[in-house]
C-alpha cells in the first residue's frame, strides 16, 4: 500500500506542539464537564486550569459505563453528560443496556475520517458500509468518516449476503467497512455466484482481526486495517499502513490503568483503557472502556507521532465467582490500597478436591502472610491461601483476577 499524505498537521505534531495544544484544550474540557449535571459534584474542588497534561488526569475519578447507565435511567436520555439538550443533536442512538449516545452532523464528529484516510479511502472510492444502521451508531460512525474523506457510501448494513454481492458488483464498490469476518462471507458468496468484486480496501472494527484472516484478504489483493472505536467515544485508535500497533486519535487522551482503579501503569504494562474525549458536545472524562491494552514505545514508522497502543488485548472486567461469591477487580484494588507496602495483588481461582480454591498472591516486602488475612476477608469477603512474593514478581499482563479452573 502506498504511503498516503497525512490527514492533517495534527497527526505529525512534535511532542512539544501536542503538549502545548493539549494544555489549552484539556482545561477547557474539564471546565465543561464541571458545568453539566452528569458528574454530580465528583469534579467539585478540581481547579480545571491545573489539568493541563494527561498525567494530571490521574487525580480525577474514573467514569464507568455502569454509572453512565444509572445516570441515564435517572435523567433520560443522556444522564446529564452532554452540553446540549437531546433535541439539539441530529441523532440519538441506543446500544444494549440500554445506553443512549448522541450524534451530530458536524464534520467527522466521530473522528473516523482519520482512519479511513490512513487506509487510503478517498473521493475515488465507494464504501460498502456493512455496519448496522438501526438504533446502534456503528453505521453512522463509519458513514460520517466516509463523508469526511469524500467517499460515496452504499449503506448496506448487515445480512442478505447475496444482495450484498450484487450491489457491490453493480455500484462498483472499492472499499468495505464492517466487522472483520463478514467481508470473507461476502467474498465467498461472490465466488459461489461467479462474481468478481472490485474491493481493494477494508476498514474493520467491532471484533478481532486474526492474522490468518488478514492474510486471507491480502492474498486477494485487499488491504485490511482495523480501528478501535466505541459507541460512546467514537474513534479511539487506528492502524496505519505501518501496521505497528494502533495510533491514538488526536481527539482523545488515552490512559492505561490497573483494572478496577484509576492508577496508571508503567509504559508497556497491560491495563484497562481509560479515555478522555475532547468532544465539546459530550465531555466524557476518564471513561473506562473495560478493554485491556498497553502502550507501545516510540512513534509509528508512518510518521504519525501520537501515542500508540497494542490494540485490544481482552476485557478488564475480570469479575469471577469463587465459592459462590463474586470477586471484582475493585475489591483487589481496595486490598492493595489498604497496605502501603503492597505494590500489587492477584487473585487466582483454582479447583482442588472438587472445590473452589482462592489464592491471593501479594507483592510485598513483608514476610508474614497472616498480616493480610483480615484485610482479605474484609475486602474480598472470602478466606483464601495467601502467598507473598517479591515486588516485581507478578506478571505484567493486566490480570488482577486469574481463573485457572477448567470445566471439561
Amino acid at each position: 500500500m502506498a504511503q498516503m499524505p497525512h490527514y492533517d498537521e495534527l497527526e505529525t505534531r512534535s511532542a512539544d506542539a501536542r503538549a502545548a495544544d493539549l494544555a489549552q484544550a484539556l482545561p477547557a474540557q474539564i471546565a465543561r464537564a464541571q458545568g453539566i449535571a452528569g458528574y454530580g459534584g465528583s469534579l467539585d474542588g478540581v481547579d480545571a486550569a491545573t489539568i493541563t497534561r494527561p498525567e494530571d488526569l490521574a487525580a480525577l475519578p474514573v467514569l464507568r459505563k455502569s454509572e453512565l447507565g444509572k445516570a441515564q435511567a435517572a435523567s433520560a436520555p443522556f444522564g446529564g453528560f452532554t452540553t446540549k439538550p437531546a433535541k439539539a443533536f441530529t441523532h440519538i442512538f441506543q446500544s444494549p443496556g440500554p445506553i443512549y449516545e448522541p450524534s451530530s452532523n458536524a464534520p467527522d464528529w466521530w473522528r473516523m475520517g482519520r482512519f479511513l484516510h490512513a487506509l487510503g479511502v478517498g473521493p475515488d472510492d465507494i464504501v460498502q458500509n456493512c455496519f448496522g444502521y438501526h438504533l446502534t451508531p456503528a453505521g453512522m460512525i463509519f458513514e460520517s468518516g466516509a463523508q469526511a474523506v469524500g467517499a460515496a457510501v452504499l449503506p448496506a448494513g448487515t445480512g442478505q449476503t447475496e444482495l450484498q454481492v450484487i450491489a457491490a458488483r453493480d455500484v462498483g464498490t472499492t472499499a468495505y467497512a464492517g466487522t472483520p469476518d463478514y467481508l470473507k462471507i461476502i467474498l465467498e458468496k461472490a465466488d459461489e455466484m461467479g462474481v468478481t468484486l472490485g474491493i481493494t480496501k477494508a476498514a474493520v472494527g467491532g471484533g478481532a482481526l486474526f492474522p490468518s484472516l488478514r492474510e486471507y484478504y491480502t492474498a486477494r489483493g485487499i488491504t485490511c486495517l482495523q480501528s478501535y472505536a466505541t459507541a460512546d467515544l467514537g474513534n479511539i485508535a487506528y492502524e496505519s499502513a505501518a501496521m505497528e500497533g494502533m495510533i491514538v486519535d488526536e481527539g482523545v487522551i488515552v490512559e492505561i490503568v490497573t483494572p478496577g482503579t484509576g492508577d496508571p501503569v508503567p509504559e508497556g504494562e497491560v491495563g484497562e483503557v481509560v479515555v478522555t474525549t475532547l468532544n465539546p458536545d459530550y465531555p466524557l472524562i476518564r471513561f473506562a472502556t473495560g478493554d485491556l491494552s498497553a502502550v507501545l514505545p516510540g512513534i509509528s514508522p508512518c510518521g504519525r507521532s501520537n501515542m500508540r497502543i497494542k490494540g485490544w488485548m481482552g476485557r478488564a472486567d475480570q469479575t469471577t465467582k469463587i465459592k459462590g461469591m463474586f470477586v471484582r477487580p475493585e475489591q483487589v484494588a481496595a486490598l492493595v490500597a489498604h497496605h502501603p507496602e503492597v505494590t500489587k495483588a492477584r487473585v487466582v481461582a483454582s479447583r482442588a478436591s472438587e472445590q473452589d480454591v482462592m489464592t491471593v498472591q501479594i507483592e510485598t516486602t513483608a514476610t508474614d502472610p497472616d498480616a493480610y488475612a483480615g484485610t482479605i476477608v474484609d475486602t474480598l469477603k472470602l478466606k483464601g491461601k495467601i502467598v507473598l512474593v517479591a515486588p516485581g514478581t507478578l506478571p505484567k499482563d493486566g490480570l488482577v483476577i486469574e481463573d485457572r479452573r477448567t470445566y471439561d
